[in-house]
C-alpha cells in the first residue's frame, strides 16, 4: 500500500514541507530551489555553479537556469574565482543576506507544524533515522554487490 510505503511516506512528507514553504515565502518571491540554494551559499560561502548542482542533485544547465534567475531578482551574483578565472563564484547578495533569517522563521514554523504532538524523543528518534538512512544509501555499493556475488 503506498501509504505504508517508506518511499511514498517521505515523498509526500517532502511534498507538504515545500507545498507549505513555497506558500508562505510566495512573499520573497522565493521557490524551494532558490531557498535551497541560499542555504548551501549561507553554509559554504560562495560555490562554483559546478559545486551546487552536486549538492543540490540536479544538471548543471539547470542550476545556470535557477542561478540566472536569482541573479536577475537580486538574489545571487556571480563573480570571478580569485584562484581561477574561468570558474565564476555565486554568491548571496544584500538582499538574500536580509531576507535569509525571516525564510529561516518560515521553514522553522513549518517544522514546527510537520513535528506537533511528538515528544522530544520521538522527533530525535525520527531525524537520527533519517540520518542513518541518508547515510546508509550515501556508502557506495559496489564493493559489496562484488562481494555479495562471490
Amino acid at each position: 500500500m503506498p501509504d505504508q510505503s517508506l518511499g511514498f511516506l517521505l515523498h509526500d512528507a517532502t511534498r507538504l514541507i515545500r507545498r507549505r514553504f513555497e506558500a508562505r515565502a510566495n512573499e520573497f518571491g522565493l521557490t524551494t530551489a532558490q531557498w535551497r540554494l541560499l542555504v548551501y551559499l549561507k553554509k559554504e560561502g560562495a560555490l562554483a555553479q559546478a559545486r551546487l548542482a552536486e549538492l543540490l542533485e540536479i544538471e548543471p544547465l539547470s542550476v545556470s537556469r535557477l542561478v540566472d534567475r536569482m541573479e536577475e531578482a537580486d538574489w545571487v551574483c556571480r563573480k570571478p574565482d580569485p584562484n581561477d578565472r574561468r570558474v565564476k563564484l555565486v554568491h548571496p547578495s544584500a538582499k538574500a543576506r536580509n531576507a535569509f533569517e525571516n525564510a529561516r522563521s518560515i521553514a522553522d514554523d513549518i517544522y514546527e507544524q510537520a513535528l506537533a504532538g511528538l515528544s522530544d524523543d520521538e522527533v530525535a528518534t525520527a531525524l537520527n533515522t533519517l540520518r542513518a538512512i541518508i547515510r546508509n544509501l550515501s556508502e557506495d555499493t559496489s564493493s559489496t554487490s562484488e562481494t555479495n556475488h562471490e
